[in-house]
Parts: C-alpha cells; structure tokens; sequence
C-alpha cells in the first residue's frame, strides 16, 4: 500500500500525491494535482490552487492515527481525544506513540517550541516598517467595500413607497 502524504484539512483521510502536470484546454496555465485517496482507492486530479487550500502535507511526527488532528477519525467523535497520541495530534519524532508522560512531555513540548517559533515570525513580520499601516489601511477598504456593497443591494431592491419607489427623508 503507498504511504500517505497528505490529509485534507477539513475532511481527513489518507491521500498520496502522485504527480503533478501542466493543465492543456480550459485549465491551460493551471497546474494538475494527480492524487490517490487511499481510503477508497480512487485515482482524482484537482487544481494546484485546490490542492494548496484543501489538503496538508504530513510531517514525519503527525499521528498516524488521526493525522495530526486530535481526535479519531474511525471513531468520529471530534469530541474525544485520538487515543494514541492523547489528543496532541503529534507523536515521537520516530513516529511511535508516547509511552510514558516523560515522552508526552516532550512531544507536548516540541508542539510549544513549533509554536514559539511560528509567533516570533509573525512578530518580525508585524515589526517590519509600515506593515501595521497596510494592515490598517487594507482593513479600512474592505469596511469601506462592504459599506458600498450593502449600499448597492439596497438601492436595488424595490421600496415600499408609492410606485415601489424608496423613502429618502426628504
């Protein structure tokens, strides 16, 4: 059977990427994900973009149980914790489940040091010089955009005035 390596992000499951090619018709520019879903034994194919969006890459100490989610995918039960990996949804850097509270300490911790690592990133990319100004900005456009859309809609539904027309205050 071939190894997994990948899961999708919202559905679970084992997948295995098998190639990847350029798109020729209507998907022209596009690049073509060949997969194989491993549960069901179905060969698909999805864009690049999907594929980016929809599915995970499996790293060497994800749970080979729940695939890095926490809880158990043939129980299916998001509400219990995946028994083999106790709800981290990592393992020992080998692969194997904890067996004592000392190795889960250290995969606990391994996930903190990932995370440290991940926000002292984000940290550098907010520090960077007018990045918060953007942010702002770009945030302050899309309430502007969602004020004019919703101005938009109403103005195109019909009013209850006389001839449907709208009441405007005048």
């Amino acid at each position: 059977m071939t190894q997994p390596t990948h899961t999708h992000r919202t559905l679970g499951g084992k997948y295995a990427e098998i190639q990847q090619h350029q798109g020729t018709g209507p998907l022209d520019g596009d690049w073509i994900i060949v997969y194989e879903d491993l549960d069901r034994s179905i060969i698909s194919a999805t864009t690049q973009r999907d594929w980016l969006d929809n599915w995970r890459y499996l790293e060497s100490d994800d749970c080979p149980i729940c695939l890095g989610t926490g809880y158990d995918h043939i129980k299916g039960n998001r509400d219990r914790p995946c028994g083999h990996c106790y709800g981290l949804g990592k393992v020992r850097v080998d692969g194997e489940a904890a067996t004592d509270l000392w190795e889960l300490a250290t995969v606990a911790g391994n996930i903190i040091e990932c995370q440290r690592a991940e926000l002292e990133q984000l940290r550098a990319i907010a520090d960077y010089p007018g990045a918060r100004e953007w942010v702002d900005r770009e945030r302050q456009k899309r309430i502007d955009d969602s004020i004019a859309q919703q101005e938009q809609e109403w103005r195109g539904k019909p009013g209850h005035a006389p001839g449907g027309q709208r009441y405007t205050g005048d």
